[in-house]
């Protein structure tokens, strides 16, 4: 809202999901520049496509399981091949609901890192989205960025943390153990590191709000330093996700630390209360700190 206050070309579109996208919001404030276009996602994109084209900046919600494997044919040769300025946000990415495999967007990182021409945003907390949200509209060309909702929690202000496109940050530095991590998996890693300290284990936090193109200079550099054990952690399936993309950039670079994933298994998950499902899938604070002293 505060982004389209200053810039006319910026229209919120989305596919019978305002409220449960937060872009009620932007309704209530800019309702002639608010597209309601049912549940029907193929519709959303192709038409935020025909909006870029007319030179308007659109911001397409839905959830991520939609987005992905519904609309999928449609933000493929409609707005990557042509490289529009769509800017696709989704909510419920990775296990951030508990309704199931129909809702849960396990993959989406592996549906759409192959995709040319599309940059892929994960951001952590309500500071990454405030800053993200800007640069992503300021970037020429199209965005899928993961959408944490509601009353999202606020953390990275106290690391003195500026988000920039295409760039990772190391949130704290650590002797023992390095965790790569994006999205809320970043707030978890975090609380573990503190929390470890209680037993002498020291845990660096790099956070890699940009999955695509991912900030590999920076990757190496950090996995190169000082032998410590390698853990990427990501809100994701291990398969095709933020691991495979750290692990590729690092073999290719010669880098070998020792090296271990925090993911979602390669399944289709359960239904029930997140916590519950946190803890059984191993990216709940408590499981993640019990694998890092299980792997030192």
């Amino acid at each position: 809202v505060e982004l389209a206050s200053r810039r006319a070309d910026i229209v919120g579109m989305t596919a019978d999901l305002g409220k449960y996208t937060d872009l009620h919001i932007f309704a209530q404030a800019f309702p002639e520049r608010f597209f309601q276009m049912g549940m029907a996602e193929q519709l959303l994109m192709g038409a935020a496509g025909g909006m870029a084209k007319e030179g308007f900046v659109p911001f397409a919600t839905t959830y991520a399981v939609f987005a992905s494997r519904r609309a999928y044919d449609f933000i493929h040769q409609v707005i990557a091949e042509e490289n529009l300025n769509v800017k696709i946000a989704c909510a419920l990415p990775g296990l951030t609901t508990g309704y199931g495999p129909s809702h849960t967007a396990t993959e989406d990182i592996a549906i759409f890192r192959g995709v040319p021409n599309l940059t892929i945003v994960d951001p952590c907390d309500a500071l990454d989205i405030q800053q993200a949200v800007p640069a992503i509209a300021a970037h020429q060309g199209p965005v899928y960025m993961r959408l944490l909702r509601g009353r999202v929690p606020l953390v990275l202000d106290e690391y003195d943390y500026t988000f920039e496109l295409g760039k990772a940050k190391l949130l704290r530095d650590g002797r023992d153990v390095l965790v790569i991590s994006s999205g809320i998996l970043t707030m978890r890693a975090l609380e573990v590191a503190d929390a470890l300290q209680a037993d002498s284990i020291d845990v660096a936090v790099l956070h890699c709000p940009t999955i695509k193109p991912l900030d590999q200079e920076t990757i190496i550099r950090e996995a190169s330093r000082g032998g410590r054990l390698v853990v990427v952690a990501e809100n994701h399936s291990a398969i095709g996700g933020l691991g495979e993309a750290v692990a590729g950039t690092l073999l290719r670079a010669g880098v070998a630390p020792s090296f271990r994933q925090i993911a979602l298994p390669d399944a289709f998950l359960d239904a029930g209360a997140l916590p519950t499902l946190h803890d059984r899938y191993g990216i709940s604070a408590d499981a993640i700190a019990e694998s890092l002293k299980s792997w030192l």
